[in-house]
């Protein structure tokens, strides 16, 4: 499997409380995404202004041409990934680029082991959760809350190192899924739980799948939270 994951950081600042709806402020500017293969190339993109400095969001045309990047090296074999992908960075990319049917394409075809996840359990579970289920090093330099202040303070190598960073670490959350078989996670109570997976779904494959028992759940996330942007 050839895998190739991205990630994007928005440029819209809020302060989120803890257990508080992100939907609530959106909708969300993309400032900057990193796309990385594994073992190969990245690529930072972002879009520039007439003084030759990033601007605060990434302009239409650029993102079409990320979005039509994702397409092509689906086209050409690649396994697209991007963690909670379908709920957030595609769907923002999808407003970046003006063209939701492209995203929505591109969404149903790529892997969200997150979206896999919620599917399996019933509930989310974070990049950095999971990352320390697997016993992979965070090297995070910033949070995502920080990121897009960051931005607009200028300090763009700072935040484009950041959004590389995610897209590294969700390549090696990956292999280490594939390698083992099983995902793992640190609960909130700080227990390590494993889950089986013997194999990454594709959205489409995950969306055919029936959602898990939940009625132990007080306020169930509903599946067309991740969904709802997405069009034929």
């Amino acid at each position: 499997m050839k895998v190739l994951s991205f990630d994007v950081e928005i440029s819209n600042v809020f302060d989120l409380r803890p257990g508080e709806d992100i939907n609530q402020y959106a909708p969300f500017d993309v400032a900057v995404a990193a796309t990385q293969i594994e073992g190969g190339e990245h690529r930072i993109w972002y879009s520039l202004g007439t003084d030759g400095k990033p601007l605060l969001n990434l302009q239409r045309h650029h993102a079409r041409e990320l979005l039509g990047y994702l397409d092509q090296m689906q086209a050409a074999g690649f396994a697209v990934c991007a963690w909670n992908g379908l709920s957030f960075d595609l769907r923002w990319i999808a407003r970046a680029a003006d063209d939701a049917q492209t995203a929505s394409r591109v969404a149903r075809a790529m892997y969200d082991p997150m979206f896999q996840f919620f599917k399996m359990k019933g509930f989310p579970v974070s990049l950095a959760a999971v990352a320390g289920g697997l016993g992979i090093p965070l090297r995070k330099s910033m949070t995502a809350e920080e990121a897009p202040r960051q931005w607009r303070a200028g300090h763009y190598q700072r935040v484009a190192d950041y959004v590389l960073g995610d897209a590294r670490m969700t390549n090696q959350i990956v292999a280490a899924i594939l390698r083992r078989q099983e995902i793992a996670w640190i609960t909130q109570r700080g227990q390590r739980r494993t889950e089986p997976l013997r194999r990454l779904k594709s959205v489409a494959e995950c969306l055919g799948d029936p959602m898990p028992d939940r009625s132990w759940m007080d306020k169930p996330l509903p599946q067309d939270r991740f969904v709802e942007w997405l069009v034929e």
